[in-house]
């Protein structure tokens, strides 16, 4: 036994690098809430990205709970969290407080063992695909061509825009995206939800004469019988799909089952960490369904890189700076993939402690 001695939680809130908005929200900063965790000789790191309330739950419920556990016992650990948390809600702020903690045990456990986490859980693959992310609505067609035709020359093979907040503009935001990124990189779409279903579809013709192949969140996630009608009637080349408010496997199974969608998406610091992402892909394994990882990309890269159904992760800009302005060690993208340090143990990055002393909230 390898027992859990000290943990800590911190909150850090990082301003944008202008405003930004997608279909049904705008913001100005991102808050990401880390733990650490000691046992033994190692110390480990998690996060997820959420309000400073996540970082009381853990406080105050989850961490005093951990401590004098195994280390090793990951999964243990994890369902004593998930019952913990019975009077708050699983789903939302509660799943996300999980998911640092989680993060954190798998990072422990793979630098107890000396390990690149992929090794632990099992690698499939040596690199998983990025796609390009951002294009927010609040961008001018200038900034908007600018910033995904940059992905597309760093040899990112597909890029993603953020369309619903002026419904009447986005074919012709879309088609300046199109001209920005010429004909062969791929170009996906994400309207948080805001759209109805009869917008939904018409604009689905319209952007599959742009070439777009992923409809991300057409209607809102949880309208499935909306979200079936547009997959059902969406062109044949256009994927459906949703998930990044998925917290527990309830949600994801039921949104299988009504054959709502194309693609699962699923983010590992919302749906209860490591854990959960790992219980996700089995979910889709059963039901014949492609996964991807829902922000947070260095984060995602070692999951990913041992889960079978995988087709890429988001590489989302707002979380790229902000992992690379407070983490040592983030991999980058080569040839529009991620690729794990297999150098380094655990997750393989360390926190920037001065540098991230100046975000404290």
């Amino acid at each position: 036994m390898i027992p859990i001695t000290e943990s800590s939680v911190s909150v850090f809130t990082i301003p944008t690098d202008g405003p930004e908005s997608d279909g049904t929200l705008e913001w100005q900063s991102t808050t990401i809430v880390l733990v650490e965790i000691k046992a033994g000789r190692v110390s480990g790191l998690g996060y997820t990205y959420g309000d400073k309330a996540a970082a009381t739950l853990i406080h105050d419920l989850l961490l005093p709970l951990l401590r004098g556990r195994d280390a090793m016992d990951v999964t243990a650990s994890w369902i004593a969290m998930v019952r913990a948390v019975r009077n708050q809600g699983r789903p939302g702020i509660a799943s996300m407080a999980i998911a640092a903690v989680d993060a954190a045990l798998w990072d422990v456990k793979a630098r107890l063992l000396d390990l690149p986490l992929v090794k632990l859980l099992g690698a499939v693959r040596d690199a998983v695909p990025v796609y390009g992310s951002g294009g927010f609505t609040s961008y001018s067609i200038e900034r908007l061509q600018r910033q995904l035709a940059g992905w597309v020359e760093r040899g990112i093979r597909a890029v993603k825009m953020k369309v619903g907040r002026v419904p009447a503009d986005d074919h012709a935001r879309v088609r300046a995206a199109r001209a920005a990124i010429g004909p062969a990189s791929g170009l996906f779409v994400d309207a948080n939800g805001a759209y109805s279903v009869k917008q939904a579809l018409a604009h689905a013709e319209a952007f599959a004469e742009e070439g777009v192949t992923w409809l991300e969140e057409p209607v809102s996630s949880d309208d499935l019988d909306g979200l079936r009608a547009v997959r059902d009637r969406a062109p044949a080349t256009m994927e459906v799909a949703a998930g990044e408010y998925g917290y527990d496997l309830y949600y994801f199974r039921r949104m299988a089952e009504a054959g709502a969608i194309d693609v699962v998406q699923a983010d590992a610091t919302r749906c209860a960490g490591v854990t959960g992402f790992l219980q996700v892909a089995a979910l889709c394994d059963a039901y014949n369904l492609p996964l991807s990882s829902h922000t947070a990309s260095a984060l995602h890269a070692h999951p990913c890189c041992a889960v079978a159904r995988v087709r890429h992760v988001e590489h989302f800009h707002d979380h790229e700076r902000i992992e690379r302005m407070l983490f040592d060690g983030i991999p980058a993208v080569v040839d529009g993939s991620l690729r794990p340090d297999l150098s380094r143990p655990g997750f393989g990055f360390e926190l920037k402690r001065a540098d991230a002393r100046r975000y404290a909230a």
